[in-house]
C-alpha cells in the first residue's frame, strides 16, 4: 500500500515516518507539507532533517487530490489547528485519514474551542470522526482521531476499574509527568536546558487539553464519570510518561484480586503489559509501543494505585496511529513493529 505522510519535522512525525518505513504492507511513502506552498515548512525533503541525510523524499505541497490519486491513506502529525483547515475535501470523498492532532477528538465544538483555544468545525463533521483507542477497540469510520499521550496512559491504566466499576466515578485523581519531547520541537522559556535540567515543572494545571477527551472517554465506559482531577508536570528527561493514578474502591479488595483483573481485561491485548511485582519504570518502554501497567491497594485509605507508563512518541503518537493503521486495513495488530523497549 501506499501511504501519505503529512507533517514530517515534528518529533510525531519523524517517529511515524520511521515505523511507516519498516511497514511490511508499506511500499511508498509521500510526504506533504500543511499548506498548498510548503514555504513555511522548515525542510524541503527529509535530506534536510538531520536523521535522514541520505534520503532524498521530497516535501510535496499540501493537495488533498494528489493524496487520493496516489495513497491509500493519509497520516496528519500537525498541530491543532490544522486538519480542521484542510482535511474536509477528504472527509466528504471518505477517504482513510489517521490524525494524530486533537482536532477531531471532541465531540462537542464547544469544547473544542475551550480547551483548544480554536474555531471547531461543525458537529455534524465531527460525527464522522473516530476516536479510537487502538488497544481496546477499532475504528468505526475512515476518519479516525488517534488519542492524546496523556489520554492514552490514563485511559489504559483506569479501563478496567472504570469498565467493571470497581470505583467511586467522582474518586479519580491522575498525576502525569511527562519528558521534554511531548511539548513538540518549538522552544519555549520552559525547555530552555538550563532551566528544565534538575527542575520539574507542574504546567497547565487543570487546564491540559487532553482532560475533555478523557473524560469523554471515560464517560462511554461508566455514565457517572463527569470529571477527573488532573495534573501534568514536565520532568528533565526527553521521552516518557508516567500517569500516576489513584482512585477509591467501591468496596474493599485487595492487590492480588486487582492484579487478576487487570491480567484478565489485557490478556488478549499485545501491547498492554501487567506487572505482578514492583512498578514499570518510563525506561521498560523507552521506543516500543507497549503501556506498563502497575496495581497496589492500600487498605488504610481504601485507595486503589495504577502505575502507568508510555513512550509518548511511540505508544503516545505514532505507535498507535500505526495500530490504527492495521486495524483500519484488517492487518496483525503487531505488524510493523520490530520494536523492543532499549536501555539506557
Amino acid at each position: 500500500m501506499k501511504v501519505s505522510l503529512v507533517g514530517v519535522t515534528g518529533y510525531s512525525g519523524m517517529v511515524l515516518y520511521h515505523l511507516l518505513s519498516q511497514h511490511p504492507q508499506v511500499e511508498k511513502i509521500l510526504l506533504f507539507g500543511h499548506s498548498a506552498t510548503a514555504t513555511n515548512e522548515n525542510h524541503r525533503s527529509t535530506s534536510g532533517l538531520p536523521s535522514y541525510l541520505n534520503i532524498s523524499d521530497p516535501l510535496l505541497p499540501y493537495d488533498c487530490q494528489t493524496i487520493e490519486e496516489r495513497s491509500d491513506v493519509v497520516f496528519f502529525a500537525t498541530p491543532a489547528g490544522v486538519t480542521s483547515q484542510v482535511a474536509q475535501p477528504l472527509i466528504n470523498d471518505n477517504f482513510p485519514v489517521i490524525d494524530l492532532s486533537g482536532d477531531y477528538r471532541l465531540k462537542d465544538p464547544l469544547q473544542y474551542q475551550k480547551w483548544y483555544h480554536k474555531e471547531p468545525v461543525a458537529k455534524e463533521t465531527l460525527r464522522k470522526a473516530s476516536y479510537n483507542l487502538a488497544d481496546l477497540s477499532k475504528p468505526t469510520s475512515n476518519y479516525v482521531a488517534n488519542p492524546g499521550c496523556y489520554a492514552t496512559a490514563t485511559l489504559l491504566g483506569l479501563a478496567p476499574l472504570v469498565i467493571n466499576h470497581l470505583i467511586e466515578p467522582d474518586s479519580i485523581i491522575v498525576d502525569a509527568k511527562s519528558g521534554l519531547s511531548g511539548a513538540g520541537k518549538k522552544l519555549t522559556t520552559n525547555s530552555h536546558y538550563a532551566y528544565i535540567n534538575e527542575n520539574m515543572l507542574p504546567y497547565k494545571v487543570n487546564q491540559h487539553q487532553h482532560i475533555p477527551e478523557i473524560c469523554q472517554q471515560l464517560h462511554q465506559w461508566n455514565d457517572q464519570v463527569n470529571s477527573i482531577q488532573f495534573t501534568t508536570t514536565l520532568v528533565p528527561m526527553t521521552r516518557g510518561i508516567l500517569a500516576s493514578i489513584y482512585a477509591k474502591a467501591i468496596k474493599p479488595t485487595s492487590t492480588d484480586q486487582l492484579q487478576e483483573v487487570y491480567q484478565t481485561f489485557y490478556a488478549d491485548h499485545p501491547w498492554a503489559r501487567v506487572y505482578l511485582d514492583g512498578f514499570p519504570s518510563v525506561k521498560n518502554v523507552s521506543h516500543s509501543n507497549y503501556c506498563d501497567l502497575g496495581i497496589s491497594y492500600n487498605e488504610a485509605t481504601n485507595t486503589i494505585f495504577v502505575g502507568s507508563v508510555i513512550d509518548n512518541l511511540v505508544k503516545g503518537a505514532a505507535g498507535q496511529a500505526i495500530q490504527n493503521m492495521n486495524h483500519l486495513f484488517n492487518f496483525d495488530e503487531t505488524m510493523g513493529f520490530n520494536l523492543i523497549p532499549d536501555i539506557p
